[in-house]
């Protein structure tokens, strides 16, 4: 199980920590396996991943999903599956933060969230700079987060 506080491989952008736990690398690109804790509201904007296939397993918490025009929650023990192609968006709801497995297929989208971390990226002010590292990776905004979309 991943130590969020002291592992030093874990990456942390906006108040999200990752900890990719399978890369492309280890699997022949197959797929990428990463460990994630969200805190309570947090969620990106509304987007398509042009490569991925997106699983969520979530551990902890509760998160509220929304996919084309769809809205879900699920909570410890329920899955979310997202198929490429698909616009989607999340928001971690409750009162307690999401530990949730994605599962992308095939793998590297590790590299954007590393990215992110590196430079620390804020939305919406950085949106250009996180919109073209988002190109390299096959993703695409399509709109605002959760809170505001529905």
């Amino acid at each position: 199980m991943t130590d969020f506080a002291n592992d030093p491989a874990v990456l942390d952008w906006l108040g999200v920590k990752y900890k990719t736990v399978l890369s492309r690398v280890a699997t022949g690109g197959a797929l990428t396996v990463v460990d994630s804790l969200s805190p309570v509201g947090s969620g990106p904007p509304r987007h398509v991943h042009e490569r991925e296939d997106e699983t969520f397993i979530l551990l902890t918490g509760r998160c509220r999903f929304w996919m084309e025009g769809e809205t879900l929650e699920k909570g410890p023990g329920e899955t979310m599956f997202v198929l490429r192609g698909r616009e989607h968006t999340f928001q971690v709801v409750g009162d307690e933060p999401s530990r949730h497995i994605l599962v992308l297929t095939p793998g590297g989208f590790e590299d954007f969230f590393a990215e992110m971390a590196r430079g620390q990226f804020a939305i919406p002010g950085d949106m250009p700079a996180i919109e073209e590292s988002a190109a390299r990776h096959g993703l695409r905004f399509t709109g605002p987060p959760l809170a505001s979309a529905v």
